[in-house]
């Protein structure tokens, strides 16, 4: 008896655009044959599933069922298809536990602490983790600039603490613009992360469980003629992603090495991915981030690497929606 999966989509951020993206390759490569697939858009509207003649029903959040004229839908399992809040942050994974319903993504907990990219350092860093310096600082407290820079050393990137695909970030060269560039990132986040910039090279992979097994897919190199990988080099082409990336086994190994172990600290689930910067002079892998709803539009890395695998996205995305039973 085919299963009825959730595919949710949306969300409250200004990621949702990304995550419309994401939801038409997850939904074109779901394998029909084994799952009836409901793409459920959860926006600032309402929670709402779209038939084909436009109809948009309801979805009773009660217990996340769906009622079709006489028939009621309930879920087996849900995937989860949304960047940012309340799909990445361990919101909706929260109320997922409460209804006993399975899911394709790593848990509340999980999911709380790496959207929070201080959050994730610190954690990361006490694991033995390379990661680089960094301030955190909250909107609610006055900030110094020129205290801030006597910190770190310059170049450093300026980030909201809680978001993703770059959005509201800056890469600062001097302590001249470094306010102007925190209250940049407080537009998107009310905390705020300043990272010293680790020189080297930058590689990103995707890491996922199957069968008790963890999974790293083939690791891609980003190259940019931008000044750091923002949202315009994410994906509106700006970019190069080389996959496989063209590397000595002894990095790729290394690299490899520290994605398992990231994945096993953080107890993730499901597929995310991991950006690093490959520091030549150190020669060790510093972690910048873990994203834990990689995403998966036709721009995106994940479905490049599972493709370099030998698999195709029909068949990786049979293998997450099993791992959630």
């Amino acid at each position: 008896m085919k299963k009825n999966i959730a595919l949710v989509t949306g969300g409250f951020s200004s990621e949702a655009v990304i995550s419309y993206r994401s939801a038409v390759t997850i939904e074109n490569n779901i394998d029909q044959e084994k799952f009836n697939v409901y793409k459920i858009d959860i926006n600032l509207q309402g929670w709402f599933y779209q038939i084909a003649g436009g109809e948009k029903i309801e979805i009773n959040k009660n217990d996340f069922s769906l009622q079709m004229e006489s028939e009621k839908i309930k879920f087996d399992a849900v995937f989860i298809g949304m960047h940012g809040t309340p799909g990445e942050d361990g919101k909706l994974q929260g109320y997922f536990d409460t209804l006993k319903i399975p899911y394709s993504s790593c848990d509340a907990t999980t999911s709380a602490i790496t959207f929070n990219k201080r959050f994730t350092v610190a954690v990361a860093a006490l694991s033995g983790i390379h990661v680089a310096k960094s301030v955190h600082i909250y909107q609610q407290t006055k900030f110094e600039a020129l205290q801030i820079s006597q910190q770190l050393t310059f170049p450093v990137f300026v980030k909201p603490s809680n978001g993703g695909s770059s959005i509201g970030m800056s890469k600062v060269y001097e302590s001249t613009e470094l306010e102007s560039a925190i209250l940049k990132a407080f537009e998107e986040d009310n905390q705020v992360l300043i990272e010293e910039m680790v020189v080297g090279r930058e590689f990103t992979v995707g890491v996922f469980q199957t069968n008790g097994n963890i999974v790293v897919l083939p690791i891609t190199e980003v190259k940019t003629d931008k000044d750091f990988f923002d949202f315009e080099a994410k994906y509106e082409g700006a970019s190069t992603e080389i996959t496989p990336a063209e590397i000595e086994e002894t990095v790729a190994a290394k690299i490899r090495e520290e994605a398992k172990k990231i994945y096993t600290i953080f107890n993730c689930r499901g597929v995310v991915r991991i950006d690093f910067i490959y520091s030549e002079m150190e020669q060790v892998p510093y972690m910048l981030e873990i994203n834990t709803i990689p995403g998966q539009s036709d721009a995106s890395i994940v479905p490049m690497q599972v493709k370099a695998m030998g698999w195709s996205l029909k068949e990786f995305y049979s293998k997450l929606i099993d791992e959630c039973f």
